[in-house]
């Protein structure tokens, strides 16, 4: 789910340039043409319709809509067995040819994608100053909501402490970071976080993933004390569902995310006030864990 309701998986952009109006009509979303070569369409919309973007002073409130139009693949399969049979009962043929059935699958194809209804997905956003917020930490919401930010003049940077700090990252003989932002500093920080006062595990319902010399590790359950042996011996900590005050969430080390945050706030009239009231607490916990790294960075390279 997104920032407005639901459990919210959120990852930062720090705004390096930002126009005083960005260009979201420019780019915004317009729908897959029927019978069209176009099979993938994404751009802004408002988060209601006819809303406006702008929902305070340099804060702006968008969704990303990404829409896909597949085939549907049991159709294909079975249209294509019906072809196939037409085929050799009119050409009496007892196989048909590689390319005559490279044909066929085509045809299948393009007669379920005139009968297909395309795929909406929809990725809330606030741009509030010099952080972006995405409602997302999936890989192609997070690179699409980028590029269209950009297109609409605001130039981005992946936004972890390390990367505040410029510091460069640490080498580890069992994890290396794949993807943008991703540092081994990061699982340094959540391994130093284990037994902080205020950050705690997830005591019942936990889970912990991990990557040892040997294997990679996945805790599930009452985890601390299976986590306490796995943390006498060498290994790097990708994930932990962890608890702050009555806030429940998974932690994703390398990239310093927050995903599955459980969100309990009052109801308001407007969405304006229900996104103010879940992003304060949003803000709140990646100001904490931002403190926390800084308590904790000069720890991390040892």
């Amino acid at each position: 789910m997104g920032l407005l309701s639901g459990a919210a998986s959120v990852t930062r952009f720090a705004v390096l340039e930002c126009p005083e109006e960005p260009d979201f009509a420019e780019y915004a979303f317009r729908e897959i043409p029927p019978g069209g070569e176009v099979r993938d369409r994404a751009g802004f919309v408002p988060f209601e319709p006819g809303a406006a973007y702008r929902i305070g002073h340099k804060r702006f409130a968008f969704r990303v809509r990404m829409d896909s139009l597949r085939p549907d693949p049991t159709a294909v399969k079975e249209r294509f067995k019906e072809l196939i049979k037409t085929e050799k009962e009119s050409t009496g043929a007892a196989a048909i040819g590689g390319r005559k059935r490279k044909q066929l699958r085509e045809l299948a194809v393009a007669e379920a994608l005139a009968r297909a209804t395309p795929r909406a997905r929809l990725t809330e956003c606030l741009l509030d100053d010099k952080v972006l917020y995405v409602g997302s930490t999936a890989s192609t919401a997070l690179s699409t909501a980028m590029a269209l930010a950009q297109a609409a003049g605001i130039e981005l940077l992946w936004k972890t402490p390390w990367i505040d700090r410029g510091e460069e990252d640490v080498d580890s003989e069992l994890f290396v970071p794949r993807g943008p932002g991703q540092a081994v500093l990061g699982c340094r920080f959540l391994k130093a976080l284990i037994g902080d006062d205020e950050v705690a595990l997830e005591p019942e319902k936990g889970k912990v993933a991990l990557v040892t010399p040997e294997t990679r590790v996945a805790l599930a359950g009452s985890v601390t004390p299976d986590l306490g042996r796995f943390l006498k011996r060498e290994c790097e900590l990708l994930s932990a569902r962890l608890l702050w005050n009555e806030l429940s969430f998974r932690f994703d080390a390398p990239g310093f995310r927050v995903a599955a945050l459980h969100l309990e706030t009052e109801r308001f009239e407007t969405w304006e006030e229900n996104l103010d009231a879940r992003m304060e607490r949003i803000v709140a916990l990646y100001e904490l864990l931002d403190a926390k790294y800084e308590t904790l960075a000069p720890k991390l390279r040892a």
